[in-house]
């Protein structure tokens, strides 16, 4: 893996989401969300890329291990072979073979070992570009659930819907009493609470049905 793409994939998985967002003031964050998530994407096609490459040397270096070891037990074969046929240069050639192969081999081992340390950590990377961007995916939709909500609350206190209305009916009558109240130097019409008001119209009800009974008693009184 580069040392270029290795500090890429550094960058965005210890990189902090919402730092990014809070550092584009003057952009809008869903879309530099929208644009740090694509980026998982393509470093994460970038990773896997890297890792058919890396698979493809293991298989072909396994592959080249096998057949010089299936060589190396051949030429053991052939060389006593030659020894009990009296060619000692055929054994001295087979040896020699069997020298080169032996110098390779340990070198093909550590290839593959190392390959396989490669393809583990590009696993690794792919699983951590993974998990980054389900954490991006998460922290755009709460964003977008943020933004939803404020929108609603902005909705309602700009006067949309009945609780809208009437908190704009309740800051236009604060409004009138503050004025009359300046202008008269006495209280405004909503100045007693919604009990006293109750209180007030039953006394007022209470008087205007004694008023009827006075009236009936003097017609009473008038006729006899």
């Amino acid at each position: 893996m580069s040392e270029s793409l290795k500090q890429r994939v550094g960058r965005l998985v210890a990189g902090g989401f919402n730092a990014l967002v809070d550092a584009v003031e003057n952009a809008a964050p869903e879309a530099v969300m929208e644009q740090a998530i694509r980026e998982v994407d393509t470093a994460t096609a970038e990773v896997r890329k890297e890792l058919g490459v890396v698979e493809a040397q293991r298989h072909l270096t396994a592959k080249r291990l096998a057949e010089d070891n299936k060589r190396h037990d051949e030429l053991s074969d052939q060389a006593r072979l030659a020894m009990q046929e009296g060619r000692d240069d055929l054994a001295e050639t087979a040896v020699s073979r069997q020298i080169d192969l032996e110098a390779q081999i340990p070198v093909l081992e550590s290839r593959l070992a190392d390959l396989a340390d490669e393809k583990a950590r590009l696993e690794g990377y792919i699983n951590a570009l993974k998990a980054k961007k389900r954490e991006m995916r998460e922290a755009l939709d709460s964003f977008r659930q943020s933004q939803r909500q404020a929108s609603q609350s902005a909705g309602q206190g700009d006067g949309t819907g009945s609780a809208g209305a009437d908190h704009r009916a309740e800051r236009a009558t604060a409004a009138f009493d503050r004025v009359f109240s300046r202008q008269t130097g006495l209280a405004g019409a909503s100045g007693a609470s919604t009990s006293e008001e109750s209180k007030l119209a039953e006394l007022e009800e209470l008087a205007r049905k004694n008023r009827i009974q006075e009236r009936l008693a003097r017609l009473k009184s008038d006729d006899s």
